[in-house]
């Protein structure tokens, strides 16, 4: 019986993130949720579903190199390698470009970007001795469209998908595979509080619903589901690509 794969995803105690270490647990991988916020209790509920060991937390901010440091320093003392990286925490901030402040800049240009890239270089050892290593990172439809307000988190999330691009080219002779996936609007806890704080949720509600195609907003299982084939064998012929999951939205 061959051993678990090792995963590491970041923003992984709630929404997205913790859909997506949820699917790989059940698929067999030993998962290691990181987050700015204790992620303890999504482990606990992860090992409950598929067993005792399946996943454990780890509480860092991705943004800052001496964490993201100790971060893969904890995964190799104590999973001994990694196969997958799941680069998906991220920020967002909303405002007109001379209206948001630095603080808020430099929150979703370090979360988003500069995570991204911090993660991926501290992966990077670890991954090349995986034999099946694959990297996936976490974008947005809107690294695809403009949006109103969205100038800076737009330009993150376009970073990442160009990044993707990049390492793709630079990975493949090391066997490392690194997609991107980019979610349209999905009911994750900040969508959910964003929908209940409106004068008018239902009406809230059904803007979402209507940007897609599908006229519905998605389920962060439903983004799981095409990060765990990303990241799978299955997927093997699969790098550099950019998978919009977003009901439609971009195709309109």
């Amino acid at each position: 019986m061959s051993e678990p794969r090792i995963a590491l995803v970041t923003g992984a105690a709630s929404g997205i993130g913790l859909a997506v270490a949820d699917w790989l647990a059940h698929e067999g991988c030993r998962v290691v949720l990181a987050d700015l916020r204790s992620a303890k209790d999504a482990c606990a509920a992860i090992n409950q579903r598929h067993g005792q060991n399946r996943s454990a937390p780890f509480t860092a901010d991705i943004s800052n190199p001496d964490e993201v440091e100790a971060l893969f320093a904890m995964v190799a003392r104590d999973f001994g390698r990694l196969d997958i990286l799941v680069n998906n925490a991220g920020a967002v901030r909303r405002g007109a470009l001379d209206a948001l402040s630095l603080d808020d800049i430099d929150l979703m240009l370090n979360v988003n970007l500069r995570g991204t890239i911090l993660c991926s270089r501290a992966a990077l050892p670890l991954l090349r001795s995986a034999p099946r290593a694959a990297i996936v990172n976490i974008a947005s439809e809107l690294a695809l469209v403009g949006a109103p307000d969205l100038q800076v988190y737009c330009a993150t999330k376009g970073g990442i998908v160009q990044l993707t691009r990049a390492m793709a080219v630079d990975h493949a002779p090391e066997g490392i595979r690194v997609n991107c996936v980019c979610p349209g609007p999905v009911l994750t806890p900040f969508i959910q509080a964003r929908i209940d704080a409106d004068p008018d949720p239902a009406a809230k509600r059904q803007e979402y619903a209507s940007s897609t195609l599908l006229g519905r907003i998605g389920l962060p299982e439903e983004i799981a589901a095409v990060v765990g084939f990303v990241a799978s064998d299955e997927a093997a012929f699969m790098t550099g690509a950019i998978l919009a999951v977003d009901g439609g939205a971009t195709a309109m």
